[in-house]
């Protein structure tokens, strides 16, 4: 079974950075170069918004966005080019597939309405905890409804899915894209998966 992490793993978050930008009136380059720096840091991305807005509650902001009608969106062009022939490979290998990563319930949605070849998508937003608290793993072994073993979770951050979800017992496969897949891919947590792959298409060759 494969569990896969959604930002930067299945999803590029362009879209969602230039939408915080052009909701915040933040030049798109200032903001990107910000979040790039503090995931440098291994600090939050969301205090690249911080940084810019001090004491900007974010919670608010996004439910003003919602009610603006200039909410989230996930459409099929945000989808990393490999994901759907990856997902159909692994299904016709007899593997389930699920998504389950750090988004709000309303992305769970949206990922639904792409029809994925998946058996199932869940959000830290629906949980209720977020990686990478070891309860949403826990969680996530209930979603999977498999022995920890026997779930291989998918992500392209080292801190927050590589090591608790080994932790957890699950087996890991960490993908260099996105800042964080690229910036710590040689470093010793991203050296702890059990496969390290540059592209999902790599990980479904491997799966057999």
């Amino acid at each position: 079974m494969y569990v896969f992490d959604v930002g930067e793993t299945i999803l590029r978050d362009d879209r969602y950075w230039a939408a915080w930008a052009d909701w915040l009136d933040i030049p798109r380059h200032t903001l990107s170069a910000l979040v790039g720096a503090v995931v440098a840091q291994g600090r939050d991305n969301a205090d690249a918004i911080r940084l810019l807005r001090p004491g900007v509650d974010l919670d608010a902001e996004y439910a003003e966005r919602e009610a603006a009608g200039r909410g989230e969106r996930v459409e099929e062009e945000d989808l990393y080019p490999d994901v759907r022939s990856a997902f159909a490979a692994l299904r016709a290998a007899g593997h389930h597939v699920l998504i389950a990563g750090n988004q709000t319930a309303r992305v769970a949605e949206l990922l639904g309405a792409l029809d994925l070849p998946v058996d199932g998508i869940a959000t830290s937003g629906q949980w209720g905890v977020a990686k990478p608290d070891p309860a949403f793993f826990a969680r996530l072994i209930q979603f999977a409804g498999a022995a920890p073993d026997q779930i291989v979770y998918v992500g392209d951050h080292p801190s927050n899915d590589v090591i608790p979800a080994k932790a957890a017992g699950l087996r890991t496969a960490h993908v260099r894209r996105g800042p964080w897949g690229h910036l710590w891919a040689d470093g010793q947590e991203a050296a702890a998966a059990n496969w390290r792959v540059d592209s999902l298409t790599e990980l479904a060759d491997t799966a057999g």
